[in-house]
């Protein structure tokens, strides 16, 4: 190991996960966040060390990484908290990590490649699920196809969300109706929904802009992407979201296991799919974290805006416990 992981957000429902993910792990890791009471309460279930303020808070937050060679970003919504802390990133010489599925934040991170790499520092958001396993998927399936010109990535989000999770999910829903065309990102509000077959027959799933158009394109260069999501149970709750409760119980996690489909298309016509079947989640998201932390720290990493597949290979996914891949 070389060097300290500082875990913002650590007393988020997510964030204890991975936090104690990380210390099954074995890393070196400082809890961080706004709640200093939470966080000492933590802080001595871990036998960890902990810092507390907030991400607008400049020099606190410089002080705070002036230790440590990465921190992993658990606070949501990642709108507000990936800035601030990618920037104090940048000035400090850590790397970058989170967990977010949200478009704007690998939007920026892509936009802050070029500093990134003159600074030394890797960007590395969504090393939890999605992205993890979907990156994997659409590097192994583009590379069976000759000349591919058209990626669609399908998630099944079953079960309920965490409240942070929800109100994430609001920041997604906010940036419109995305796809990349050509190579460029594109409005397309009239989007069509379409049909994936996740195992049990085909359902339909609705387009959402999620960080994959991001992630993916770095990963594949495949110049069409298109996102889509099929929403069972209490996924993506109305209402106040504030009442929600923390996060799925763990009798929930183990009920519902996740998925994605990639389907591919070549110029020629030729059409390869798979999916991808992890343990839920909100299960698969510490696991991935922690060791893409671990690997970060054990000197792992590139700078610059990266993807787990860019980094680690496409074998980084299956690597988690419970994780099959199925061509279709």
């Amino acid at each position: 190991m070389n060097g300290r992981l500082l875990i913002y957000g650590a007393t988020g429902y997510t964030g204890q996960m991975v936090a104690q993910a990380a210390k099954d792990a074995g890393l070196d890791i400082v809890l961080a966040g706004r709640d200093a009471g939470k966080l000492a309460k933590l802080a001595l279930q871990l036998d960890a060390s902990y810092r507390a303020f907030a991400v607008d808070d400049t020099p606190a937050l410089h002080a705070a990484l002036g230790d440590c060679a990465a921190v992993l970003n658990c606070a949501g919504p990642f709108a507000a908290t990936a800035k601030p802390i990618i920037e104090a990133c940048l000035a400090t010489g850590a790397h970058y990590l989170d967990i977010t599925a949200e478009f704007n934040v690998y939007a920026l991170a892509e936009s802050l490649s070029d500093a990134a790499a003159k600074a030394g520092v890797m960007l590395l958001p969504g090393v939890g699920w999605d992205v993890v396993p979907s990156d994997a998927l659409a590097v192994r399936t583009v590379a069976q196809v000759a000349n591919p010109q058209r990626l669609r990535i399908a998630l099944q989000v079953a079960g309920s969300m965490s409240r942070g999770s929800a109100i994430s999910a609001g920041e997604i829903i906010a940036v419109g109706l995305l796809v990349r065309q050509d190579g460029e990102i594109v409005t397309r509000p009239d989007a069509q929904s379409a049909e994936f077959n996740f195992g049990e027959g085909y359902v339909e799933c609705f387009p959402l802009s999620f960080g994959d158009l991001v992630t993916a394109w770095r990963s594949t260069g495949v110049p069409n992407i298109e996102m889509f999501v099929h929403v069972t149970g209490e996924a993506f709750p109305q209402g106040d979201l504030s009442t929600l409760p923390d996060g799925p119980t763990a009798q929930e996690r183990d009920e519902n296991r996740a998925k994605v489909v990639v389907e591919v298309l070549g110029a020629d016509g030729s059409l390869a799919s798979a999916m991808i079947e992890t343990v839920n989640g909100y299960s698969y998201t510490p696991l991935a974290a922690a060791e893409a932390a671990r690997r970060v720290l054990a000197g792992e990493h590139h700078s610059g805006f990266q993807t787990p597949a860019t980094v680690f290979g496409p074998d980084f996914a299956t690597s988690i416990p419970g994780t099959q891949i199925i061509d279709l």
